[in-house]
């Protein structure tokens, strides 16, 4: 039997062994810290933002499953990490990931683990009042500009923890997102949002999926969020979206199958330095490429972008089990094995962070 491999994962390898950075074991910690707006947007009005880190951890350290649903019966299998397992040795390139609309970390450690994996300290968050552990709220829909202020909240907690910021590279920092995490993995570049302007958009094209109430949160209309913003505490918070919420020391940019692109001024977007990957699927019904990730791809000065055929949205989220094929609409209509896809946008991930760090060792600096 030929066994052949996608070139990238060839690309991987050969950074890895040449690094020696690849982790044979990752960890996971879970921390909390809070952001101005968190209360606004959670349902229960709590300011607590929860964080989650996947990283290189020692050797012996025993790994078990991370699922995602009921326990008896998981709906996603989204990867293995040992939890509060102590980190390996040294400095690592330090990873910020986005989940998407009604997302969660915990959806997403299918890439943030194997990130780990390949040697990077992965941040994630669950944006409050937008994530699938906590019940949605217009405002977590809305204030979408304050996801950006989500992971700066995260990357402070997590450089002032005494157990991870000396294992954090300063050099070396890089942001991810999905879906409606790409929209906030640019915002941190610099990318400034324009809701006016996406209303505008909307107005023009209601029937792009993007202006669309999504299946995470039916009641969102395109009709309530515009009578939403009407109200003086959303009309306050929407005067500072088109304010500056970059991120310090961003060195690259990767996302997959991002949206809102609409949403963020093409001016903004044209200025930006930061190195770009956009990774997208063709039959993508939720995020058309059309009006977001090509969009993107056109507007980036120093962007690159890969179509992949026949995947579509859901296909970045974790790995659906034989339970949640038959329980979950969205891993009914995968014509593409997530395997294949997830290892592609892996391999792709770690050859462009890789590449994308300033040569030589890193300077041992602190934040």
């Amino acid at each position: 039997m030929t066994i052949r491999f996608h070139p990238l994962f060839l690309v991987a390898a050969l950074l890895c062994a040449a690094t020696s950075a690849c982790a044979a074991t990752v960890g996971e910690l879970h921390r909390t810290t809070t952001t101005p707006t968190a209360a606004i947007r959670d349902a229960k009005h709590s300011d607590v933002l929860r964080v989650t880190v996947w990283y290189p951890a020692i050797a012996g350290a025993v790994e078990t499953p991370l699922l995602v649903g009921p326990p008896a019966q998981p709906l996603f299998n989204a990867g293995r990490a040992a939890a509060d397992a102590r980190f390996a040795p040294g400095r690592h390139p330090v990873i910020l990931l986005s989940h998407g609309f009604g997302g969660s970390a915990r959806i997403m450690a299918w890439f943030g683990t194997a990130l780990a994996r390949a040697g990077n300290v992965v941040i994630a968050v669950d944006h409050p009042g937008n994530n699938g552990r906590d019940p949605m709220t217009m405002a977590g829909g809305l204030l979408v500009w304050e996801r950006a202020v989500d992971l700066k909240a995260a990357l402070d907690a997590a450089r002032h923890d005494p157990q991870i910021a000396s294992h954090l590279d300063p050099q070396r920092l890089g942001v991810a997102g999905f879906s409606l995490g790409g929209f906030t993995a640019l915002l941190t570049a610099g990318g400034r949002a324009d809701i006016d302007r996406y209303l505008k958009f909307c107005r023009e094209n209601p029937h792009d999926p993007t202006c669309m109430a999504q299946a995470e949160a039916p009641d969102q209309t395109m009709e309530a969020r515009i009578a939403a913003l009407k109200q003086p505490v959303f009309a306050a918070q929407a005067k500072l979206a088109g304010d500056d919420y970059s991120i310090p020391g961003i060195k690259a940019v990767f996302l997959m199958a991002p949206g809102a692109i609409e949403a963020i001024t093409p001016a903004s977007l044209r200025v930006l330095k930061t190195p770009t990957s956009i990774l997208l699927g063709d039959a993508d019904p939720v995020a058309p490429p059309r009006s977001n990730g090509d969009l993107a791809a056109q507007r980036l000065p120093h962007a690159t972008l890969k179509a992949l055929h026949d995947v579509g949205h859901y296909d970045f989220l974790a790995d659906c089990t034989a339970a949640g094929r038959q329980q979950v609409p969205l891993c009914q209509h995968l014509k593409v094995p997530q395997q294949r896809t997830h290892a592609t946008a892996i391999a792709a991930a770690e050859a462009f962070f890789s590449a994308s760090w300033p040569s030589g060792k890193n300077a041992g600096d602190n934040f």
